[in-house]
């Protein structure tokens, strides 16, 4: 299997990522206004690079993800970055809230249906397997009583068990509705361990 990226593939990750970890940083902080206080007193590019390593990794591997299982099958994978809901994005955090629909991976080839449920799969089973790594970063943290370290694996665990929640819901374009069209079973299971962790993640870790 060849994977590759092309310039204009790489590009739009690029931007995708720094846009989506500019967009947290600012809902993180609380908005515009706070964010405007960051940017004062310096403490922005901390919340960004905070953001970058979690939101931004969950996002971009989740869609490396579709792309890598969607070559497997034989297709033409590319990632297009959507620039207006990127922008999107950006304006919400700045009221105070967030809609992140970054893009999509888009492939052509004649695929079956378990194909299309199994490409559809692994951007939220990749956000799951990224808790295997954000949970020593948090454990660390809490150990060598380091904030930023402690808010990293936090952020990156909820963040990450968030989304595969989210996509794996059975509506619209997100990839849950493709993985129930494949398998009833996977669907379910995906989607209640994804939730369960969420809700556990957040009581145990929170933001």
């Amino acid at each position: 299997m060849n994977v590759s990226f092309s310039s204009r593939e790489l590009r739009d990750l690029l931007v995708a990522w720094v846009a989506l970890g500019l967009a947290f940083a600012i809902f993180f902080a609380g908005g515009g206004n706070r964010t405007i206080q960051l940017l004062t007193s310096g403490s922005f590019g901390l919340a960004l690079v905070v953001s970058l390593l979690t939101a931004g990794v969950g996002f971009l591997l989740h869609e490396v993800a579709h792309k890598v299982v969607a070559v497997r099958f034989n297709q033409v994978a590319e990632f297009r970055a959507d620039y207006g809901m990127l922008a999107v994005a950006i304006m919400s955090a700045l009221v105070g809230f967030i809609f992140a629909a970054p893009g999509a991976v888009y492939h052509r080839g004649v695929l079956t249906e378990r194909e299309h449920g199994l490409i559809a799969l692994a951007g939220p089973v990749t956000n799951l397997l990224l808790l295997v790594a954000f949970a020593p970063v948090f454990v660390v943290g809490v150990l060598v009583g380091s904030d930023v370290v402690q808010l990293v694996g936090s952020r990156g665990l909820i963040i990450n068990a968030f989304l595969a929640a989210f996509n794996m819901l059975p509506f619209g374009s997100l990839d849950g509705k493709t993985v129930k069209a494949w398998s009833t079973p996977a669907f379910a299971g995906v989607l209640v361990l994804s939730v369960l962790l969420t809700v556990g993640l957040f009581l145990f870790v929170g933001f």
